[in-house]
């Protein structure tokens, strides 16, 4: 059995993880009972989101509903559907997202920083257990925790596509229910059966009878020893993380941030030993 002490490094303080939650959204009272309801209600909908805030929006009938740095609108009435973009109002021709998001965006890169307290070890993540993806050369290396029920696991599939040079792994969670990841694993061709699924909504590579030995308890329980607690997180060759959805470039920004701080590290341990020989 992994110990999380084996996958995490700490350096100075710990980082709690309602702390890094914090800073990853903007600041915000604490909701009120019927935007408390609300999040609760949406929490169940969808188990393997981490919905951060809750907020009723300058539009009659519309949350602002924060998940990280990411913000959607969502009806009270039907909360199926979220809304992503800017409330712009056009009396005032002032765009009432705009702020929040940048404030946001600020919150994110403290929240790097502050994460840089503890990071995975990623070098030991048990890599068998996962879909492998390579992209080009596959050079850099991408860990992800997903699950093909999640809706904002099926936004990043196509994001991550645009991706080069990059081998990507995959760590299915069942968060949503086993049938569906026990079934992409159990198929002839797990890697095809995985990219048709996410990207086209195709099922036609699924296992036909889903009962081979998958690794689906050991990924649950590596989630919780690295507090995965919502689909997509990505880790980074740095150790660092992405909580929820993100763009092809915010990760490429992130695979280059994670070569630059490796590359660093790797230059400073040459230096340590030439500074020691005779």
């Amino acid at each position: 059995m992994m110990k999380t002490e084996a996958l995490v490094r700490l350096s100075g303080v710990a980082i709690t993880t309602a702390a890094l939650s914090f800073l990853s959204a903007p600041v915000q009272a604490a909701p009120n009972a019927q935007e408390a309801r609300f999040l609760a209600k949406l929490q169940k909908a969808n188990p393997g989101t981490r919905f951060t805030s809750v907020q009723q929006s300058a539009v009659p009938g519309l949350y602002e509903v924060w998940m990280g740095p990411n913000v959607a609108y969502v009806s009270a009435r039907n909360p199926r559907y979220f809304i992503f973009g800017r409330v712009m109002d056009t009396v005032t021709m002032t765009d009432l997202t705009g702020p929040k998001l940048a404030l946001a965006e600020r919150m994110r890169a403290d929240t790097e920083v502050a994460a840089s307290a503890q990071s995975v070890a990623v070098d030991r993540l048990p890599i068998a257990d996962a879909i492998k993806t390579v992209r080009g050369t596959g050079s850099r290396s991408l860990y992800v925790f997903s699950d093909p029920a999640c809706g904002f696991c099926k936004r990043l599939e196509p994001e991550l596509e645009k991706l080069q040079d990059v081998t990507v792994y995959t760590f299915l969670v069942p968060f949503q229910g086993r049938a569906l990841p026990q079934a992409v694993w159990c198929s002839a061709d797990r890697t095809k059966a995985w990219h048709d699924l996410m990207l086209r909504g195709d099922a036609t590579a699924l296992g036909a009878q889903a009962d081979c030995t998958t690794p689906l308890d050991r990924n649950l329980q590596l989630a919780r020893q690295l507090r995965v607690n919502g689909t997509p997180t990505l880790l980074y060759a740095d150790g660092l993380r992405t909580d929820g959805y993100v763009d092809a470039p915010e990760v490429e920004r992130r695979l280059a941030a994670a070569a630059g701080r490796n590359g660093a590290q790797a230059s400073a341990g040459t230096a340590q030993v030439q500074e020691k020989s005779p």
